[in-house]
């Protein structure tokens, strides 16, 4: 067997692993990269595939999980923004100053009717910010609303529940121990 057609049963192998834990990528909103290292700057870019129904998609409501720091969204053309932050029962210090506040919503809503993503294309929304100190899951829990219904991606696994049995599951990102020496990058 060639290098070729071995790195192409692998890539698929791990494809199917992959579609297996994580369920299909149109049938939620998914993050793109569903792992990352702790402490790490983190890219997330939540993949909405469809709207509710028929029904185009008018606004997507992410709520930032615990431990997740300092959230910020990347604007989008034809919607706006809203950022709601609350007080933090542990402040940590971020860039040698005391942050005692931190995003945990952030609020896409197109401006107009034609602004909204209709049902039948896919786009992405994103942010940026950086992953918890500790491995482990965070659940990206996001609502999707449209003129005509809404879908709820709030759902969470209980203990031995996978989430690919869930109807509605909330996003999911595995945070991996971070490297030895591994610092803090932009």
């Amino acid at each position: 067997m060639s290098t070729i057609t071995m790195k192409k049963i692998a890539i698929g192998a791990l494809f199917t692993c992959a579609t297996a834990i994580y369920g299909t990528v149109s049938a939620h909103v998914v993050l793109e990269y569903q792992v990352a290292p702790a402490a790490a700057s983190y890219k997330a870019t939540l993949k909405v595939g469809h709207g509710c129904g028929a029904s185009p998609t008018r606004q997507v409501v992410v709520d930032i999980p615990d431990g997740f720091r300092g959230a910020r969204p990347q604007p989008k053309r034809g919607w706006t923004l809203d950022v709601q932050r609350a007080k933090l029962a542990t402040p940590y210090t971020s860039h040698g100053r005391s942050v005692t506040e931190d995003t945990i919503r952030i609020t896409w809503t197109a401006r107009t009717p034609e602004d909204a993503l209709p049902s039948a294309h896919y786009d992405e929304f994103v942010l940026v910010g950086q992953t918890p100190q500790q491995a482990g899951l965070l659940y990206w829990p996001v609502r999707q609303i449209c003129p005509d219904g809404r879908n709820d991606w709030t759902e969470v696994p209980q203990p031995g529940q996978k989430l690919q049995e869930l109807k509605f599951p909330a996003a999911m990102l595995e945070v991996l121990p971070s490297s030895a020496g591994a610092g803090h990058a932009h």
